[in-house]
């Protein structure tokens, strides 16, 4: 009688290849910080890490469907990865859309994308030690939070900055603009929480 062997796949690195997709969103972010410094040549840099972290992403997808188990549950993995690919694509939209309202960025669309690159930063720092869970993740989510409430107060000073704005055009512009980066900083809170429920269910 011959007896087969059954081999189960390696466990697969989910949060290291979770933290290869921020690595590239937070390229994205750092370009996007350069071009509302006023660097317009960083605008190629963060639309060229777009189809990078889409591919990180699938590399992510594509090894969650081959798990037999991961330590990191599958819905939590793809709940944070969709979360990175959002704050990416969407700093994209908006230097797109910057440009075709030939709208520049102003100090305060600045101070949000050094803020948002912090922030970024910390989720990197929290899906690290997911491995161990505990309160070193949490901490390092609730930083990103943090940075992200000092996002929103940029938001409501921008915006309140721009009722002096004589041009009707520019003003509706720039409110746009506004509204896109209070939309990313909504997508950092939603990661961040996940990396906090992830670490619940660890308990």
């Amino acid at each position: 009688m011959r007896y087969r062997r059954w081999f189960l796949p390696e466990e697969p690195d989910i949060v290291g290849l979770l933290r290869r997709q921020v690595e590239v969103t937070t390229e994205g972010v750092d370009a996007f910080t350069s071009w509302a410094a006023g660097d317009p040549g960083a605008a190629r840099l963060a639309r060229e890490a777009e189809p990078r972290g889409d591919a990180a992403k699938r590399e992510l997808l594509n090894a969650l469907r081959a798990a037999f188990v991961t330590r990191l549950e599958p819905e939590d993995a793809f709940a944070l990865s969709r979360g990175i690919d959002w704050i990416l694509n969407y700093v994209v939209d908006l230097v797109d859309e910057a440009e075709v309202m030939a709208c520049e960025p102003d100090a305060g669309i600045a101070e949000i994308a050094g803020l948002l690159g912090e922030a970024v930063r910390h989720i990197d720092d929290a899906i690290a030690d997911l491995d161990a869970g505990g309160d070193h993740a949490t901490e390092s989510a609730d930083a990103a939070i943090e940075a992200e409430r000092r996002l929103e107060q940029a938001y409501y000073r921008g915006m309140a900055a721009l009722l002096d704005v004589e041009d009707m055009r520019e003003r509706i512009s720039r409110r746009e603009l506004y509204r896109r980066c209070s939309r990313i900083g909504q997508v950092v809170v939603d990661v961040a929480e996940r990396v906090v429920y992830a670490v619940v269910k660890q308990s």
